[in-house]
């Protein structure tokens, strides 16, 4: 496949395909996805600081698109340096521990991020259905519980599929048709008897990834029967405003999870699907900094202040 020999490979490496065989879109590309990938590090790297800096960000919802930042910048770090690496190296091969934690760390920060969006979402719910009980329902204790509930669950969710994966054989033909270690792609070379790591990936990894989803959508179904009996135009118009932003991103993320896993011939891992998967790991992060950053008062003032420099000769009279 693409030009690479079977001898290349040893019982304990896989070896990773690169996003595009072509020789002549490898520098593009690697130009490319690198500057995207510093624009998301820098994006979210400010986003996070700007709310462990400003006092004024200091609550629930703020806490919330602050771990989102934090998961952002983790589970982009860990694919997009093994897809820069393969497009401008004619080595891509990947030890197998390496390759289980890269597994482990796409699984956990996925799913992570799955979590968090669902705790936004009743964050949103909470703000606009019950105001006036907002500082009860959502205090920091409880935000903070959930938060760590949605980091465990996670970590509990990818140690059970990678270690299933870590019982497994392989051939010393280990080529893995994709840019990093995906689970079903490594479980596609497995010589052992798979059923069972599949069997988990439609019942448990199912649950794990649609009970959030469900949640997203019963609560946003509240907020919507909520707006229904609001006769206040204004009232409308900010609840709009408060959920516009965690909207776009609940569509962007599951719009390309759906473009990756959902689409026809998706076991088949191509070109397609690898760029998809870029997409998947790259687009939502990149956006959520500017999704937020751009429409929230509270963050416009806090990147004011943070930009704001004040000259030493200012206040000198003449």
């Amino acid at each position: 496949q693409e030009g690479i020999h079977m001898n290349l490979t040893s019982p304990d490496e896989f070896l990773l395909l690169s996003l595009s065989a072509s020789p002549s879109l490898r520098i593009p590309l690697f130009l490319l996805f690198l500057f995207v990938y510093l624009v998301t590090l820098l994006g979210n790297l400010v986003m996070l600081s700007m709310i462990v800096v400003d006092p004024r960000l200091h609550s629930p919802m703020y806490l919330l698109l602050c771990n989102l930042s934090l998961v952002d910048v983790c589970f982009t770090s860990t694919t997009i340096p093994t897809l820069l690496s393969s497009l401008i190296s004619n080595t891509r091969s990947i030890s197998v521990l390496p390759c289980f934690t890269q597994m482990f760390c796409f699984i956990s920060f996925g799913n992570l991020e799955n979590n968090l969006l669902a705790v936004m979402a009743y964050d949103r719910y909470v703000a606009i259905c019950r105001p006036l009980q907002y500082a009860m329902l959502m205090r920091n204790n409880l935000c903070i519980a959930l938060v760590f509930i949605s980091w465990v669950g996670a970590g509990a969710h990818a140690l059970l599929h990678t270690f299933m994966v870590v019982t497994l054989d392989f051939s010393s033909v280990n080529i893995v048709n994709h840019f990093f270690c995906e689970i079903s792609q490594v479980l596609s070379i497995s010589t052992s008897d798979t059923t069972i790591n599949k069997m988990l990936i439609l019942t448990e990894g199912a649950a794990s990834v649609g009970t959030p989803f469900i949640c997203i959508i019963s609560t946003y179904v509240k907020i919507l029967l909520a707006l229904f009996w609001t006769h206040s135009r204004d009232g409308r118009r900010k609840a709009f405003s408060t959920c516009s932003s965690h909207l776009t991103t609940v569509c962007l993320f599951y719009g390309t999870i759906v473009s990756v896993y959902f689409r026809p011939y998706a076991g088949s891992s191509g070109v397609g699907e690898r760029a998809a998967t870029v997409g998947y790991t790259l687009l939502t992060p990149m956006l959520n900094p500017f999704i937020y950053g751009l429409r929230n008062k509270a963050m416009k003032k806090a990147m004011e202040k943070m930009l704001k420099w004040k000259s030493p000769t200012e206040g000198i009279k003449h």
